[in-house]
């Protein structure tokens, strides 16, 4: 399988589970799309449905759904920005405990979508940090 060999680290270090879903989907957009970036555009629209971006890894969604707006779109529409594997659509709650979960700082001070922000940030730095 193709996307084997493709899978990026995040998701070398996340449950089996999401790395078969983004290797499904990957395999399937490239007969579809051919090699590129609109292949691994389509294999993280389809994880993002199941999984979100939790510091350097996915983890599995409480609840089935797009994250983002750009995933709710679907394929073939203008790329909009994405949440970067945050679960854009979670409630304030849900992202406040991810917060929580990986040390944001202010976190109860923080609105929904500065709390969005941050997880980001929070994720970026902790996938940085794994690559080292």
């Amino acid at each position: 399988m193709p996307g084997r060999e493709d899978l990026p680290a995040t998701l070398r270090r996340s449950p089996r589970k999401a790395q078969d879903t983004w290797v499904a989907a990957h395999d399937s957009a490239l007969e579809t799309y051919g090699p590129g970036r609109r292949a691994q555009q389509t294999a993280y629209s389809a994880l993002k449905h199941t999984f979100e971006k939790v510091g350097d890894h996915w983890e599995e969604k409480p609840e089935r759904g797009p994250s983002d707006a750009q995933a709710e779109r679907g394929a073939g529409q203008p790329v909009t920005e994405t949440a970067g594997g945050v679960d854009a659509n979670a409630s304030w709650a849900h992202l406040y405990g991810r917060a929580r979960q990986l040390g944001v700082r202010g976190r109860s001070r923080m609105s929904k979508s500065e709390l969005i922000t941050a997880l980001q940030k929070e994720n970026n730095r902790a996938t940085a940090r794994a690559r080292r």
